[in-house]
Order: C-alpha cells, then sequence, then structure tokens
C-alpha cells in the first residue's frame, strides 16, 4: 500500500517537473530563436502583465537588432521603461536620456528627459549621505525646466528642485551643528555663518543665529586672554542684532546672559593683561597659553557639489 502511494506521489511530482520544465524552456526557447517579432510581441505581452524581468530579458535581446529599424523606437521606450519598472534607475535614467537624445523630435522626448531627471531625484539618499545625486537631481530637472519652460510638469519639476534643496538645506544646518556638539567652536561659528549664507531663507535661521552666537561666546571663553576683547566683543555685537531682528525670541533670554558673560568676560581679561604687564611671570605664562585653532570648514555647497556629467 505505501508503495504505491509513494509511486503516485513520485509521478506527481514529476509531472510537475516536467510541467515547471516545459514552462521554462518555453521562454528560453524564445529567447534563443531568431523570430525576433515574436520576441518584441512576447515582451510587451510580458511587460504588460506586469512581468518586467521576463520582458527586460527580450528587451535587451532586440535592443540592438532593431537600431535603425521600424518599430526600434517603441521598443526603446519599452527598454527604459521596465529599467524604471525594475527600480533599476540608474540603467532607467541613462535610457531615458538616451531615448530623449536619439529621438529629439519624438512626443516622448519630453516625457524620458523628465523621467531621467526624477530617476536622479528617487536616488537622492537621506540628508545625513553623500548627496552627489541630490545635486545632480537638481541639475537634471533645472535642465528640463530651461528646455521645456512651457510644460506641464514644470510645476512638478519646481517643487521636486524645492524638496531636494530643503534636504541640501537639512544636511547644512546639522553639519554645521555637530561643529558645536563636539566643541569645535570656530568651526561652528564658520558652519552656521556659511549655512546661513547659502540658504539665506532658511527655516533654521532664528536658530543658527542664536548657535552663532552661542559657539562664538564658548570660542571667546576658552582663548588666550589676549584674543578674548575682540571675541567677547563679537559675541556682544551678534547679540545685540539678533535682540533686534528677533525681539521676541524663545532664544533671548539665553542670548541676553551671553552678552551679560562676555561683558564679564571682557573686564576680565583686561583685567588679566594689566596684572600681566607687571608681572613678567604672568606675561609669560599667557605667551604660552595655547588658544583654539580650527580648519575652516567648507560650505556644504561647495562640497557636496559636483558637475553632472547630463
Amino acid at each position: 500500500m505505501f508503495k504505491k502511494q509513494l509511486h503516485v506521489i513520485s509521478g506527481a511530482l514529476l509531472l510537475l517537473l516536467i510541467a515547471l520544465g516545459s514552462c521554462k524552456s518555453k521562454y528560453e526557447k524564445l529567447k534563443a530563436s531568431n523570430d525576433n517579432a515574436k520576441k518584441y510581441s512576447e515582451a510587451v505581452k510580458f511587460y504588460n502583465k506586469k512581468e518586467y524581468s521576463k520582458a527586460l530579458g527580450l528587451f535587451e535581446d532586440l535592443v540592438t537588432i532593431y537600431r535603425g529599424r521600424a518599430g526600434a523606437e517603441d521598443l526603446y521606450y519599452y527598454y527604459a521603461y521596465t529599467n524604471y519598472k525594475l527600480k533599476d534607475y540608474t540603467s532607467a535614467r541613462y535610457h531615458f536620456k538616451t531615448f530623449a537624445d536619439t529621438y529629439p523630435t519624438s512626443p516622448r522626448a519630453e516625457e524620458c528627459r523628465f523621467i531621467a531627471a526624477y530617476c536622479f531625484y528617487l536616488d537622492s539618499p537621506i540628508y545625513s549621505l553623500d548627496q552627489e545625486n541630490t545635486n545632480k537631481a537638481i541639475e537634471s530637472l533645472q535642465l528640463f525646466i530651461n528646455l521645456y519652460p512651457k510644460s506641464d510638469r514644470v510645476t512638478e519639476a519646481s517643487k521636486l528642485i524645492q524638496n531636494l534643496r530643503d534636504k541640501l538645506e537639512r544636511k547644512a544646518y546639522e553639519n554645521s551643528k555637530l561643529y558645536l556638539t563636539i566643541g569645535d567652536y570656530q568651526a561652528a561659528v564658520i558652519a552656521f555663518n556659511n549655512t546661513l549664507r547659502d540658504y539665506p531663507d532658511t527655516k533654521y535661521a532664528e536658530e543658527l543665529e542664536y548657535l552663532t552666537v552661542k559657539a562664538q561666546y564658548k570660542y571667546a571663553a576658552v582663548s588666550n586672554e589676549t584674543r578674548q576683547e575682540e571675541r567677547f566683543g563679537l559675541v556682544i555685537s551678534g547679540a545685540d542684532q539678533f535682540a533686534e531682528k528677533y525681539p521676541e525670541s524663545k532664544y533671548s533670554k539665553e542670548v541676553t546672559s551671553l552678552k551679560k558673560d562676555s561683558e564679564e568676560g571682557t573686564i576680565t581679561a583686561k583685567k588679566v593683561l594689566a596684572e600681566a604687564a607687571q608681572n613678567y611671570k604672568l606675561a609669560e605664562k599667557l605667551a604660552k597659553k595655547d588658544t583654539t585653532q580650527s580648519v575652516q570648514p567648507p560650505s556644504i555647497k561647495d562640497r557636496d557639489k559636483q558637475k553632472i556629467p547630463y
């Protein structure tokens, strides 16, 4: 009885394997055939059924064969979109751009130029990572707007550019705060000013200007007394400008406190220097005292911006 059941199960498995093998061999037989017209029609069917991997295998066989022939434009359009559907945005953007360059008068050229730029947008990483593709996406989308200023897609392209700029702004904001966190106060001041220069309309402006005053104070506080009057002076002037610009700021109390501490620090520094003028050992000690040094951090725009090979 058991042997009979085993034979039945084995037979069923054999039939299943034969069926699976025949399905696979049918596709492979089609790929290996010279019937390009059938390959084309079957590739389109696979595409429409969302079997993109199978469609891609056939389209790849046909792209070179159909080059310069009737149907080549449609085939290449399908080919580009098949890569896009498979989320291979690097290949897709290359093929969409190639389509637009090869068929510039095609009614699909505008669409393909836009999707090529959009592929860069889709490949733009989170703000904390390298933003090369973000900058390339901005340039590609701007190129699209320049080429097709009357296109219905201009509004969407502009929104995408703003999203990308917001990401770069966030990166600059977070990176500049990092200098303050690690205690490199001079670099923090420079980075905050760079961010405010690069993004004058940033939503982080008030916080960044407050943090600039704070970083400048910390920089002055750890400086040699011979430089403190100058550096505390920058804190005081920065605090006055902040108070004038943001009279109702939630940071007002702390900025006022930093100004007061800077005024007191200036007085203390002057006393120390006056004493040092009369005390050789103290003067010698001050001369040997280290002050903070820092390499100027690059502007986020200057560092991340790359020339687009587009």
